[in-house]
C-alpha cells in the first residue's frame, strides 16, 4: 500500500532538488570554459541585448526546463508563435491516450510584460477504461489569453521571477473527450537562477489552476482545482542544445479552491531544449508517474486524476 503523499513530502522533494542543485553547482564550479561568442545569426540563440552581462544574453531560460518555467519572456516588440503539445498515456486498464494542443501568438510589449492569446486544439483515443465512455476523436477545444510580468530580472538580480496568469474557455474536456462548457485559470510564479555562468541553470515553479465546468449531456456543474510544485535543472552541453531532467509534484482537489484533496502525484524526467536556428527552437520533455495516491485507492501511482506517463513538445518560431 503506498502511502499518502502530503505537502511534507512535497517539501521533502523541493529539499532534496535544492542539495542536488548545490552539488552539481559544485561540480560544475571548476568548469570555467567559456561558450564560443554568438553574433552571427547563424548561432540559433536569442538574439543579444546591449548593456545586459552576456551570461543573460545568449539562453533564454523560458523553455529549456520542460514542462517547468524560466522568468524570462523575451525583449520588447519581439513576436513569437507557439506550438505547444502536451500528451498523456496510460491508465491502470484499457488504452489511454490524450493531446492537447496550444496554438499562441506571444506580444513582449515592454522590457517586464508580454501577452499571447491563443486557440487550442485536442483528441482523445480511449477504449475501456472503468468510467470513461470509449472516444477517438480530434477537435477545437478552447482559447486562453496568458499574461505574464517579470517582476525580478535575473540580468541584474541573484534571480528571476515573473508571474503568470492565464484565463481561458472551453469546450471540450481534454481527459475525456465529452463536451463541456468550462471557466477558469491558472496562476504561477516563475524563478530561475544561473548556477554556473553561462552552463548549470535551475528553476522552481509555484502553479495553481482553478475552473467551474458544466457537463452538456447532464447539465450538472462541477468545481474542480489543482497545485502543483515544480522544480528542474539544465545544463547547456553546447550553446545551441540544453538538457536536463524536471520533477513535479500535483494535488488535485475537488472544489475550485484547494478544497477537499482527491489525490497527488510525482512525476519526474528529461528535458531538452534546441535552436534549430536564430528563429526557430524545439523543446520538451518526457516524464514518467514516479510515486503517487488516489483517495480510497491504496493501489500504487494516482491513476485517477492522473495518467502513468506526461510529455511535451515545443516549436516556437521567432519574428
Amino acid at each position: 500500500m503506498i502511502r499518502r503523499f502530503s505537502f511534507p513530502r512535497a517539501a521533502a522533494v523541493t529539499a532534496i532538488l535544492a542539495g542536488l542543485q548545490a552539488s552539481c553547482a559544485s561540480a560544475f564550479a571548476e568548469d570555467r570554459l567559456r561558450l564560443a561568442p554568438r553574433g552571427s545569426p547563424s548561432d540559433g540563440i536569442s538574439k543579444p541585448t546591449h548593456g545586459l552581462p552576456s551570461a543573460h544574453t545568449e539562453i533564454d531560460t523560458e523553455h529549456i526546463f520542460g514542462f517547468s518555467m524560466g522568468s524570462d519572456i523575451g525583449k520588447p516588440g519581439e513576436i513569437e508563435v507557439e506550438f505547444e503539445n502536451v500528451g498523456a498515456f496510460g491508465k491502470r486498464s484499457g488504452t489511454y491516450a490524450a493531446w492537447a494542443g496550444l496554438n499562441q501568438a506571444k506580444f513582449t510589449l515592454s522590457d517586464n510584460f508580454r501577452i499571447a492569446p491563443g486557440f487550442a486544439l485536442s483528441g482523445q483515443h480511449i477504449n475501456g477504461i472503468p468510467g470513461m465512455a470509449d472516444h477517438r476523436d480530434v477537435a477545437f477545444s478552447g482559447a486562453a489569453l496568458e499574461l505574464r510580468y517579470k517582476l525580478v530580472d535575473r540580468a541584474v538580480a541573484p534571480f528571476g521571477l515573473t508571474l503568470h496568469a492565464q484565463p481561458g474557455w472551453g469546450r471540450i474536456d481534454d481527459g475525456t473527450g465529452m463536451h463541456i462548457e468550462q471557466y477558469g485559470g491558472e496562476f504561477a510564479a516563475l524563478f530561475d537562477r544561473e548556477l554556473v555562468k553561462d552552463r548549470l541553470f535551475a528553476a522552481f515553479n509555484v502553479w495553481y489552476a482553478t475552473g467551474t465546468t458544466r457537463e452538456i449531456a447532464t447539465n450538472l456543474w462541477r468545481h474542480d482545482s489543482e497545485m502543483q510544485l515544480q522544480a528542474a535543472m539544465s545544463y547547456a552541453v553546447r550553446p545551441e542544445l540544453v538538457l536536463g531532467v524536471g520533477v513535479r509534484y500535483a494535488r488535485a482537489y475537488d472544489g475550485g479552491g484547494l478544497d477537499r484533496f482527491v489525490g497527488d502525484a510525482v512525476f519526474a524526467g528529461p528535458t531538452f531544449s534546441y535552436a534549430i536556428s536564430k528563429e526557430i527552437g524545439i523543446s520538451g520533455t518526457w516524464q514518467m508517474q514516479v510515486a503517487g495516491h488516489a483517495i480510497g485507492d491504496h493501489r500504487s501511482l494516482n491513476l485517477d486524476q492522473f495518467e502513468r506517463h506526461q510529455a511535451l513538445l515545443r516549436l516556437n518560431l521567432h519574428f
